[in-house]
């Protein structure tokens, strides 16, 4: 049986963005609600890479959240290591071993902290090491690791550009020894050629140390080289999840093909791409029916009114009634051949 390290089980998550109560009294309106994440259900097995993609406002960053237990579920179950993520967290011993890495590594490192204490930080909380010179020598292990030097760890997080603030906040992440890191869009907010050196680092020390990631990420070309299994979300649901490759090679979502269109890809040139049309509904007041349906190109009455269930496809499991009735082969066909 599979070493499962993550498991989220049919998880959602509601914000109540309300107005006053007095408000809603003089408007005579109800509470509304914004389903960030819908009906979830994703493993990830130790040693693996799991992706989340979609267009921002999709729940991949709620997600993130969720997984660490900075958010609590409104429904459904969470479990690390076999045990609920509440349980989990409550026990130092698990919780060291699951840690984050944000979009942003200027504004999730403290400016008037020394890199050393930054990184040092998670050791002393856990009482992993005792002494001064011990955590200093790991200190400098883990700057080392991640591509740095032991006396960068004098300085202050601004004398850094953005790709090296970012390593710091992989070696803060790993200092805790941890299994499982989830990585909310960690290469984002750098250049296209900073983003490939993080992504080569986070690669090595998977292969190193054995870890374990949830990698979130709008941008599919990033995912494509770091993932063994994908999951595309769409207002906070996933509508298509299987390998990795299975999906880049033959995506079945009408939405996922519209992603990969857009991804730019010299062996592609000459042929039609179509555009994702249109603007993604409010997640407080979602479409009835699939939710993509005013946006895809092979909706009908059905889609405008029932929300799909999952469809095996091969490795693949997809919430689409067109790919469960067989309308999608035609564009599939027509996509091969141009």
């Amino acid at each position: 049986m599979a070493d499962i390290v993550f498991e989220a089980e049919h998880v959602s998550r509601s914000f109540d963005v309300s107005k006053g109560f007095l408000a809603r009294l003089l408007s005579g309106s109800g509470k509304k609600y914004l389903r960030a994440v819908d009906d979830l259900s994703i493993r990830i097995e130790r040693g693996t890479t799991l992706s989340l993609v979609g267009e921002s406002g999709c729940g991949k960053s709620t997600v993130a959240r969720l997984a660490v237990g900075l958010y609590s579920p409104s429904a459904g179950t969470i479990r690390f290591e076999g045990e609920p993520l509440s349980s989990a967290r409550a026990q130092p011993a698990l919780r060291r071993r699951m840690n984050m890495i944000f979009q942003d590594p200027y504004a999730s490192l403290n400016p008037r902290w020394l890199v050393r204490d930054l990184v040092a930080e998670p050791i002393r909380a856990f009482h992993l090491l005792k002494s001064a010179g011990e955590i200093r020598e790991r200190v400098t292990a883990l700057l080392t690791q991640v591509g740095l030097t032991g006396a960068d760890g004098e300085k202050y997080p601004h004398e850094f550009s953005g790709g090296q603030r970012q390593r710091i906040s992989i070696a803060r992440a790993l200092s805790s020894e941890p299994d499982f890191l989830v990585c909310d869009e960690p290469t984002s907010a750098l250049d296209v050629s900073v983003q490939a050196q993080i992504l080569n680092l986070m690669r090595d020390l998977q292969q190193r140390l054995g870890l374990t990631y949830l990698f979130i990420s709008h941008n599919l070309a990033v995912v494509r080289h770091v993932s063994d299994r994908l999951g595309v979300m769409y207002l906070g649901r996933i509508v298509e999840q299987g390998p990795a490759e299975a999906i880049f090679a033959a995506p079945r979502h009408p939405y996922t093909r519209l992603l990969l269109d857009a991804v730019p890809d010299l062996g592609m040139i000459g042929r039609a791409r179509t555009a994702v049309g249109g603007e993604v509904p409010s997640p407080i007041d979602p479409p009835p029916g699939c939710p993509f349906h005013p946006r895809c190109p092979l909706a009908d009455a059905r889609c405008r009114s029932e929300k799909p269930g999952y469809t095996a496809a091969g490795p693949i499991m997809v919430a689409c009634h067109a790919v469960a009735e067989g309308r999608d082969q035609p564009a599939r066909a027509s996509a091969v051949t141009s």
